[in-house]
């Protein structure tokens, strides 16, 4: 594996550990198996993709995105919780119906290129790191103009915020009904209302690593989504595994160290001669390293 793979790879572990947050917080805090993130992933990159060639700062791109996918997330919980649909049947329903939704989007369309607009990361190297490396060399130094930049700064700056917000009463009620919903329901908690908040904030998350993906890559394609809730679970276990803590900041970071490890891992497959394979074998490849990893012994929790 050379160095630019191995960039690739970090970049790709920073990108797809938000989705594992997002993935973290529905299937670990809230215990929400939840299927939307296939589509919830897909509306970040049409959201993106229509957004950045209309001109607008691709900043509040990441907002709208975080937004769009908020509201899928809460369709799901809103079918869940008042509908009586199952909660896999939900995120089923909802990831399904976002395919025609994305299309829509997309204006028809199932991928646009985005590499003569600006990005998140455009901006960042060009406008905002350029003339502080003008006025001094030490930023070049250190390397804050690359964009891994500024997916360490999003990425400390979720965990940070997710931290907070799970502190409070209304997510300690939001981590409580992951615990026991009986209990909760018994103490006066709207138990349907932190579900539908909690599955909210985790496709709004994996939306957010949509839209990264898309900038990163320089192309919105929304068939890009198919496979999104492997590599988001993948980085949750395999975090779980490295760092087995119970503080939720420490975990919300396993789930960043476990993607990277992913895609790290995955990488270093596909590029070893010795075993001959290709791209077509990142599904089978993905597979293996999940049921290797879920085979392996767990630590004791501290």
């Amino acid at each position: 594996m050379g160095f630019d793979e191995l960039m690739m790879s970090l970049n790709l572990g920073l990108i797809f550990g938000i989705v594992g947050m997002g993935v973290f917080i529905t299937f670990k805090v809230i215990d929400f198996p939840d299927l939307t993130c296939d589509g919830s992933f897909a509306l970040g990159l049409a959201v993106t993709g229509v957004l950045i060639q209309q001109g607008v700062n691709p900043y509040y791109v990441l907002l709208v995105s975080v937004i769009a996918g908020a509201l899928a997330g809460a369709v799901t919980g809103i079918l869940n919780a008042y509908f009586k649909v199952t909660d896999l049947l939900a995120g089923i329903l909802v990831a399904f119906m976002l395919y025609s939704v994305n299309v829509r989007v997309m204006s028809e369309q199932t991928n646009r290129t985005l590499l003569f607009d600006d990005t998140t990361f455009t901006v960042w190297t060009d406008k905002v790191m350029a003339p502080l490396e003008g006025a001094s060399g030490f930023i070049k130094n250190l390397g804050m103009d690359h964009p891994m930049t500024i997916l360490i700064v999003i990425s400390l700056f979720i965990i940070g915020l997710l931290t907070w917000l799970l502190s409070t009463d209304m997510g300690l009620s939001i981590r409580a009904i992951g615990q026991n919903k009986r209990l909760c329901q018994n103490s006066g908690v709207n138990v349907k209302w932190m579900v539908i908040l909690g599955v909210a904030m985790g496709n709004g998350l994996v939306a957010l690593g949509g839209s990264l993906f898309s900038q990163f890559t320089g192309v919105a394609d929304i068939t890009a989504g198919i496979g999104t809730i492997i590599t988001g679970f993948a980085a949750v276990i395999i975090g779980e595994k490295v760092l087995p803590f119970r503080s939720i900041w420490v975990k919300l970071i396993s789930c960043i160290l476990g993607s990277t490890l992913f895609h790290l891992i995955k990488s270093a497959a596909l590029n070893a001669e010795s075993l001959n394979l290709e791209a077509y074998d990142f599904n089978l490849i993905a597979g293996i390293i999940i049921v290797l990893v879920m085979a392996m012994p767990g630590r004791r929790k501290c």
